[in-house]
């Protein structure tokens, strides 16, 4: 049985510095090293800043930060740990715990099964008490419906308890209420009423450009090259300089099968510019719709290297290992 949740998939283009006003930011030089994708130099400062200051709960919550951006969900668990111990009202502090005892969950269910089942139940009960500690944290929210939608029903999942949850959000966010039960559906393998939620919430005309991004996400998924690029033109009406439309733009051109120049530059532009993080269209992403671009071009060894490099960057992806297999088999 597959236990673990793909949690983060949830997330989509939500700016990594999006918090309550109220909420500690990172010094300064480290918040430069985090914007820029450093986060192991980050880390490294973080460490310092706290040898100062043991006592400051957000160090540990933006430790917490740098350590899951490097896929460090041990290190990640006990900032987060620390953090909740300072300050347990945070309902930011347990999401990201939740967030990384998910991630460590899957790590675990390849090997050790019955640690997997242990952080899954946790990672239910962090998203439950972020949900309780805030029921306006829509991170939180979201987490704990996705946890719902797909964990078993002895792990505390189940469709009804997802929908409940859904009703829940509705109240405080109708349009995340609606992305939610959109998500719901795919994963339960109803495409057709997804497909109809999905349009809905493109006819919304709502103001938040993540929303058509979490759409755009679902067409690229269900390879809807039409739909997807209906809901990368919707984003763009929003903010046509946001820098994670040239990833979309680039993913909708190459499902279109068109203007592949533009294509490769989208994508290129889109790697060389935004920091991976996970709150971001993955690196590995880009990198494998690179990959698809060059085959389609009968560019076989230029595939090659994309899957490649994403498997760098996303070595238990199933199914770029099997497209890179099926490509040097040819």
């Amino acid at each position: 049985m597959v236990v673990a949740v793909l949690l983060a998939a949830t997330l989509v283009a939500r700016p990594v510095l999006a918090l309550p006003t109220e909420f500690e930011a990172l010094p300064p030089g480290i918040e430069t090293l985090y914007n820029a994708g450093s986060y192991a130099r980050a880390a490294e400062a973080l460490e310092a800043a706290i040898a100062q200051s043991p006592k400051d709960a957000s160090l540990y919550y933006w430790l917490g930060r740098c350590y899951f951006e490097i896929r460090d969900f041990n290190h990640s668990i006990s900032a987060w740990e620390r953090a909740v111990a300072l300050d347990s009202g945070r309902s930011e502090y347990h999401d990201w715990l939740g967030r990384a005892c998910g991630r460590k969950a899957d790590e675990s269910s390849h090997s050790n099964m019955a640690a997997a089942l242990s952080l899954a139940r946790r990672t239910h009960h962090e998203f439950e008490a972020a949900v309780r500690l805030d029921a306006a944290n829509i991170n939180a929210q979201r987490d704990l419906i996705s946890f719902m939608a797909n964990a078993p029903a002895n792990l505390g999942g189940g469709e009804d308890r997802a929908m409940e949850q859904i009703h829940a959000l509705s109240a405080v966010d109708p349009v995340e209420g609606e992305l939610a039960l959109a998500d719901l559906y795919a994963v339960r393998k109803k495409f057709e009423q997804a497909s109809d939620e999905y349009q809905e919430i493109l006819k919304s005309a709502a103001n938040r450009i993540g929303v058509y991004f979490e759409a755009a996400d679902y067409y690229r998924d269900r390879g809807e090259a039409e739909h997807m690029e209906q809901a990368v033109e919707a984003a763009a009406k929003i903010s046509s300089s946001d820098p994670w439309l040239s990833y979309y733009r680039g993913v909708a051109l190459v499902l279109e099968k068109k203007d592949p120049a533009i294509a490769e530059k989208n994508l290129h532009t889109y790697i060389d510019t935004v920091p991976d993080n996970s709150e971001v269209p993955a690196h590995s992403s880009a990198y494998e719709w690179l990959g698809k671009l060059y085959e389609v071009e009968k560019k076989p060894e230029l595939a090659a290297e994309q899957y490649k490099a994403a498997l760098t960057l996303d070595p238990q992806n199933k199914a770029l290992r099997e497209a890179l297999k099926k490509l040097q088999k040819k």
